[in-house]
């Protein structure tokens, strides 16, 4: 997830195994800062991240400048596993047919008004994960989507104020049943 501040948030795992926790992956190297060592106050999981706000990214950056100056909390990519962005959305809201050429590969008109659709938080899953493929379609299709992680409430929002609500953004892997559409 990218977020305002510019950091990639992560979740990870390291593989000797433990908790999942939220991280910051560094550019340079790819190593994470695991933020949570260096600072208790940073909430394990992403949705109680999120929910943090500012205060959480501020102490996030201060994580991050420590570890940078002191060497400490820093993770190298062979020990550890990225995790799924966030596990427990309470919405995963999608919208559908919304570029002309997937209209047009599938033989259905580019709608008019954006076409919504839902996913369970379930079928999340983390990067190289299985995808379990439903065993009664004969169309399982899947395709690259940009998704963005919408990080606090609101409603009747300004178009000029959307993106403050934007916590990041993060690329998903959408499987659908294309039978069963």
């Amino acid at each position: 997830i990218k977020m305002a501040a510019k950091l990639r948030l992560v979740q990870i795992q390291t593989k000797a195994g433990g908790e999942i926790k939220v991280g910051v992956q560094l550019q340079d190297n790819g190593s994470v800062v695991d933020i949570t060592s260096l600072d208790a106050s940073i909430p394990l999981d992403m949705k109680s991240f999120l929910e943090g706000g500012e205060e959480n990214m501020q102490a996030a950056v201060r994580a991050v400048e420590e570890a940078k100056s002191q060497g400490q909390g820093m993770i190298p990519p062979s020990d550890f596993i990225i995790k799924a962005p966030i596990y427990n959305p309470e919405k995963l809201i999608c919208v559908g047919m919304n570029y002309v050429d997937h209209c047009t590969e599938q033989n259905i008109p580019v709608p008019e008004e954006p076409v919504i659709f839902s996913k369970f938080p379930s079928s999340i899953t983390e990067p190289n994960g299985p995808v379990i493929l439903p065993s009664i379609s004969n169309q399982v299709d899947y395709e690259v989507e940009l998704a963005f992680v919408i990080g606090k409430q609101g409603k009747h929002i300004p178009v000029s104020e959307a993106m403050s609500y934007v916590a990041g953004f993060t690329v998903a892997h959408d499987v659908s049943a294309r039978d069963w559409q």
